[in-house]
């Protein structure tokens, strides 16, 4: 079977509705997963993403902050989620289908805005909680597994308007880079976006604060698709749907999407 993806940080599932069912009407993928729903689970808007056929759902949420979902119009059932670095955040779910593929959602914390654990104790949240992703892959190596979310990295020099100038940002630190790194490679996970668009600067979130965000372009590529090394040869048609930036009411984040024949 050949199966489409998307992944979306949305910044409230419910105050964003209109654009989810957007997405959903006219790219149409089979699975969507979005983070940052900031919405328990009872109160994610469901029956119209039911309505255009995504009758399956598999969540976690708290309200006003974090939370993930992945909506399916392919039957899927839960597949657990992980609590790293006992925040007590919903920041990770995963869901198998049919054909025996699990889609790991995950929502990095952002990591606050001092790149220095001493200083700031989210961006040491932030290390921590990549060290036991790590850790889990590890210990326990997926296979047939995609991982995909808002990760809050952008890993290579042309995942960011300008490697020099955000060495010391948060996002896009080298300790941050090294820490998302080890997590990769100790699952195995082979970027699939890059893998498809191996060259060239790549974006998928551009910050509020920007007064045209299109024309000063100061983007970074934060939201990842990624799949076990059994399945990465089937993955494909990867793309950021930058339009989305700039629909109404928009999240600060751009879908991305890929394809997967398996």
């Amino acid at each position: 079977m050949s199966f489409s993806l998307a992944t979306w940080n949305i910044n409230s599932v419910r105050l964003r509705e209109p654009i989810v069912l957007k997405l959903l009407q006219e790219e149409a993928p089979d699975v969507l997963c979005l983070q940052e729903c900031k919405s328990p689970v009872d109160k994610i808007p469901t029956e119209g993403f039911a309505a255009l056929g995504y009758t399956h759902m598999v969540a976690r949420g708290q309200k006003g902050y974090n939370g993930v979902a992945i909506l399916s119009r392919l039957p899927m059932v839960e597949a657990g989620d992980k609590d790293f670095a006992t925040l007590g955040h919903a920041r990770h779910i995963a869901g198998r289908l049919e054909n025996g593929v699990t889609i790991h959602n995950f929502y990095v914390p952002a990591g606050g805005d001092v790149p220095d654990r001493e200083k700031n104790e989210k961006f040491g949240q932030k290390l921590d909680y990549l060290t036991e992703m790590r850790d889990w892959f590890q210990s326990e190596r997926p296979t047939k597994s995609i991982l995909v979310g808002d990760l809050n990295i952008a890993p290579r020099e042309d995942d960011v308007w300008s490697h020099k100038k955000l060495l010391k940002v948060v996002s896009h630190t080298p300790i941050e880079v090294e820490h998302l790194a080890q997590t990769q490679d100790a699952g195995g996970w082979v970027d699939i976006t890059r893998q498809d668009i191996p060259e060239g600067q790549l974006y998928s979130w551009w910050s509020y604060r920007a007064r045209d965000w299109s024309a000063a372009d100061k983007g970074r590529r934060l939201d990842h698709v990624w799949a076990t090394p059994d399945i990465s040869a089937a993955g494909h048609s990867s793309r950021i749907l930058r339009d989305a930036r700039g629909w109404e009411k928009p999240s600060d984040h751009a879908p991305v999407f890929a394809t997967f024949d398996l």
